[in-house]
This record gives structure tokens, C-alpha cells and sequence, in this order.
């Protein structure tokens, strides 16, 4: 007889909605095979030290498609090749642990690791394939950023919560007659702030692919007013910056550390109010972006991409990602996914209609 394979999923980075529904599809798909699935706890931090992982079966992953976070926890601080510890003087150190992950691997018994993750997961995915561990990835972002693919699942619960909020302003901004600046998700990348401003009628967005200029976003406000529209909405996603200027970070980090982005809203709100006089107000929808029920969009999606996973293993297939192509899944190299980031095209179809609608985008080609 020969031996049962087992295989193990982890979650790594920010946690996006459909994250449960990938879990659920992988554990079936392999019971369907008749394999065992092992979960890493937290990233791949949980094959590290206790080795915190736990066998995943149909009951274990019963009713949770519809639910937000993961029921393996993430993290986004634990990369095995640059492991922070604390060194004898209270300041932080990073260490290559990398090599305890392969051999806890091998020591777990595992064939493949279905590794879930977005831009900084799977390039970690990519170095452990190139130290011989075998990888099948799944990309997960809300920031729609991770390049090999079109759409990432937990994108578009992410547009369609910020749409929400979007609509929600409109009547109070009309009513007081105040500019709102909406502060939305995305880190180096615009897609949240392009699809839900345009989705939500916003009167200007941000991103950081098209820096701005304060004078013309104030521009479309006061033409709106002339227009007897006394209140605008502007969309501003956290990377967005000013022509010549850097981007907005909450406060410093330790060095190897990912940057915080946030705090532009308010920035943008205080330079409007400065140049055309209007009152102003920012909101900041920050992690309610992540938190919640997936769009049975985003969950059809994860499902697609944890079958198809579980399908490649089958096929004897390793070091890859799978990726959506309209209407189909298929797989791009792990090498090529993460290659670059992608972000906005300035040609793009959505990016024309916003400039064909009167939207503005912060620049002078209005």
C-alpha cells in the first residue's frame, strides 16, 4: 500500500475575507483523495519552535466558509529568512531561520505546502521552493497587488465595504455641506481606492500611481459648488502622495520592519479646508476592509483556488501559484508572481471611465 500523503496549508501576512473559505475547499478536495491535511498555526511561524499545528478533517472545517479571519491565525512578522529576536540590549535582531523550516517539514512528514498568502507570503513561498520544499501558493490580498493574476479573493469584499461607507457619507456630507476624504486600503497600490470611488460616486480619488495636486482636487470641489453641489467626496488610498512629496506613515518602525501607511485622509482633509476654504472632514476605514463575511464573489473564488490547489498536488505539481485568468483557473510560476508588484495601469479601462465621468484623479489632465 502506499503511504497516505499529507499536505499542509498555512495563512500568512494581513488576513482577507475568503481566507476560511481556501481552508475548507483544500481539506475536502484532499479528503476526496484521501489524504491527510495538517494546519500551520500563525503563518509560518507554526513551524517554528512548538511547532503549532493541528490536523484538519471535515468537522474541523465544518460552516466556516462564510466566516472572516482565518481559523489558523496569520501573522505578517514571521518571515523564517529574516526571523526577528531580541537581542541582550533590549534592541531587536533578525535571523535566518529558514532552515528549521525544512527540517521540521521533513520531520512533520509532509509532501507540499499549500502556502496562502499575498506579496511578502508567497516570495517567502518562493525562497523555501528554492531550498527544496515543495509549494503550491494561493494569492490573497485585499489590496489586489500581487501580480500573476487578476483579481485576488478578499478584494472585492474590500471595494464592496468601502462602497458602502462611500454611500453612507453622501447624505451626511450633503446635508452639513462638508468635503469628506475617505482614507482606504491598498498600501503601494490603488485598486481599492479606483474601484470603490468609482463605484461609489466619489467626486475625487487618490492613488499613489497618479501623485496629486492639491490645487486641482480643490478644483473639482469649487466647480461642484458653483454647481450648486456643496459637498464632494474624495477617495484617498493610504500610499496616495503629493506631486514631489512622500507618502504618510503613523509613526516609525523598527528597521526590517514593514512601513505603516495611514494618517493621508487627514492630511488631504486640513489641505483642502487650507486652499478653498470648504469645511472638512476624514474617515478612516482602516481594518473594517478585512473584517467580516466574504462576498459569495470572494468565496467562490477562495473555493476555486483551494480545489484547484489540492487538483495540482494530485497532477504531481509543486512551485507554482495558482491564478485567475477570466474565466479560468490556472498556474503562473512562483518566480514570475512575484516579480513586481502590480498596480494600477494609468490606461486602464477604469481608470478612463473615472476621467470620462468627471472624476478627478488629482492631477492636471482633467
Amino acid at each position: 500500500m502506499p503511504r497516505r500523503k499529507r499536505i499542509a496549508i498555512n495563512t500568512g501576512g494581513g488576513d482577507a475575507p475568503g481566507l476560511n473559505a481556501v481552508i475548507r475547499a483544500v481539506v475536502l478536495a484532499a479528503d476526496h483523495q484521501g489524504w491527510e491535511v495538517l494546519g500551520i498555526q500563525r503563518g509560518y511561524t507554526g513551524l517554528l519552535d512548538t511547532h503549532e499545528t493541528v490536523p484538519l478533517g471535515r468537522d474541523e472545517v465544518r460552516g466556516i466558509v462564510h466566516l472572516g479571519g482565518t481559523i489558523l491565525g496569520t501573522s505578517n512578522r514571521g518571515d523564517p529568512f529574516h526571523f526577528p529576536v531580541e537581542n541582550t540590549d533590549g534592541s531587536t535582531g533578525f535571523v535566518d531561520r529558514s532552515d528549521e523550516i525544512v527540517e521540521n517539514f521533513g520531520r512533520l512528514g509532509l509532501d507540499t505546502l499549500i502556502a496562502v498568502g499575498g506579496d511578502g507570503s508567497m516570495k517567502i513561498a518562493q525562497k523555501l521552493a528554492e531550498k527544496g520544499l515543495p509549494i503550491v501558493g494561493v494569492p490573497k490580498t485585499i489590496d489586489n497587488d500581487l501580480s500573476g493574476t487578476v483579481v485576488t479573493f478578499g478584494f472585492n469584499t474590500a471595494v464592496s465595504v468601502a462602497t458602502g461607507a462611500i454611500d453612507r457619507l453622501h447624505s451626511t456630507a450633503e446635508a452639513h455641506e462638508r468635503v469628506f476624504t475617505v482614507e482606504v486600503m491598498g498600501r503601494y497600490a490603488g485598486w481599492i481606492a479606483l474601484h470603490a470611488g468609482v463605484a461609489g460616486g466619489a467626486d475625487a480619488i487618490l492613488i499613489p500611481e497618479i501623485p496629486y495636486d492639491i490645487d486641482a482636487v480643490c478644483r473639482k470641489i469649487l466647480e461642484r459648488q458653483a454647481r450648486g453641489r456643496r459637498f464632494s467626496i474624495v477617495v484617498v488610498a493610504e500610499g496616495a502622495r503629493p506631486r514631489g512629496g512622500d507618502m504618510v506613515t503613523k509613526h516609525e518602525t523598527d528597521p526590517g520592519q514593514e512601513i505603516v501607511l495611514g494618517g493621508i485622509a487627514e492630511r488631504v482633509a486640513r489641505e483642502i479646508h487650507q486652499t478653498s476654504g470648504k469645511e472638512t472632514r476624514s474617515v478612516v476605514l482602516g481594518h473594517l476592509q478585512r473584517g467580516g463575511r466574504p462576498t459569495s464573489y470572494d468565496r467562490l473564488l477562495a473555493l476555486r483556488f483551494g480545489a484547484a490547489a489540492v487538483r495540482l498536488i494530485a497532477e504531481g505539481r509543486s512551485n507554482i501559484m495558482v491564478a485567475l485568468d477570466p474565466p479560468n483557473v490556472l498556474t503562473v510560476p512562483l518566480e514570475e508572481a512575484t516579480r513586481r508588484m502590480k498596480t494600477v495601469p494609468l490606461d486602464s479601462d477604469t481608470v478612463m471611465t473615472a476621467r470620462e465621468m468627471g472624476l478627478s484623479l488629482g492631477d492636471e489632465t482633467e
